[in-house]
């Protein structure tokens, strides 16, 4: 038994550079420095924690990884109220229910047979931190944690002990490790502070907002048949409004979704009819789109044309 990361994804990529462009390969672009972490947290088995605003790809680049290392996604969403049930396993008790009918009705009940099936695994609902430390794993499985600033900080506490040792005890069953130690992935929006002792398990990177050339490069990655001067007005309109004093400034994915929107609607350069029309695809709030529609948009578009003319 192990609790490392298998030596065939640790030693897949021989250097920050390899890894880089197997990211790229998979349509992320990654820095040099998020790259490296990367790299660091394959290398030596620790978790990463992200940490950015919504919507600047922190969640993709788990689903990334794990397309790239061609291992499974485990994906634990985390919210407020989320308990140990929900996140580790919990008992199936309609079917152990169905099972105690099924066997009473048959009559032949052997009451230590029948405790020892009840809670067999075949009974047991594996939630996403019992399945990243599944010994059915063949090799290590991504774990995301996603948005854990949105959980209790008794689930903070749990997750203390699971990282360290990868293992659960399952009062019935006894204790289940890993073979296979998990890629752990945690992202935080930072609507509260991480406590410090999870951060110090983690490596840690923030993921900011794209410059416009990172923006500029993703988007035409992402969407390749949209027009080269529509994707740069694109672009310099939504690194504008980052400008702005918004509630909730846009992120990538924002980016990305209206940019789609404008392609369905055969949009090929910016406009002002069109902008008023879509704000809702890239602002999610009311206050802020009655903020910038009309001549703040005006203006923003005007400036996004000139500067993609030049």
């Amino acid at each position: 038994m192990t609790t490392d990361i298998d030596e065939s994804i640790a030693t897949m990529y021989s250097s920050v550079d390899d890894l880089a462009t197997i990211l790229e390969q998979e349509k992320y672009i990654a820095d040099r420095s998020l790259a490296t972490t990367l790299y660091l947290t394959l290398k030596l088995g620790k978790p990463l924690l992200l940490e950015g605003e919504a919507g600047v790809g922190k969640t993709e680049i788990a689903k990334v990884l794990s397309s790239a290392l061609d291992t499974p996604l485990i994906r634990l969403q985390c919210y407020e109220g989320l308990d140990a049930a929900n996140a580790i396993y919990e008992w199936d008790y309609p079917r152990q229910m169905l099972y105690l009918r099924t066997i009473d009705a048959t009559g032949a009940i052997d009451q230590t047979q029948v405790r020892r099936d009840l809670f067999s695994e075949e009974f047991l609902l594996k939630r996403p931190l019992l399945q990243a430390i599944d010994a059915a794993h063949v090799k290590s499985p991504v774990l995301l944690i996603d948005e854990i600033d949105r959980a209790d900080q008794e689930l903070e506490a749990f997750l203390l002990e699971l990282l360290s040792d990868f293992q659960v005890t399952v009062p019935e069953l006894g204790t289940i490790r890993a073979e296979h130690r998990p890629i752990v992935i945690l992202t935080s929006n930072r609507t509260r502070e991480i406590h410090d002792a999870l951060k110090r398990r983690c490596l840690y990177f923030w993921v900011d907002f794209p410059s416009f050339e990172k923006e500029l490069k993703i988007l035409t990655t992402k969407v390749p048949d949209l027009p080269a001067s529509l994707a740069q007005q694109i672009v310099q309109f939504t690194q504008a409004l980052r400008e702005v004093d918004l509630f909730k400034l846009p992120g990538m994915a924002e980016t990305l979704d209206w940019s789609e929107a404008l392609q369905a609607l055969g949009t090929n350069e910016l406009n002002d009819a069109v902008v008023q029309d879509t704000l809702g695809v890239i602002l999610k709030y009311q206050e802020d789109i009655e903020r910038i529609q009309g001549d703040v948009a005006a203006r923003l578009v005007q400036r996004a044309r000139q500067a993609g003319a030049e």
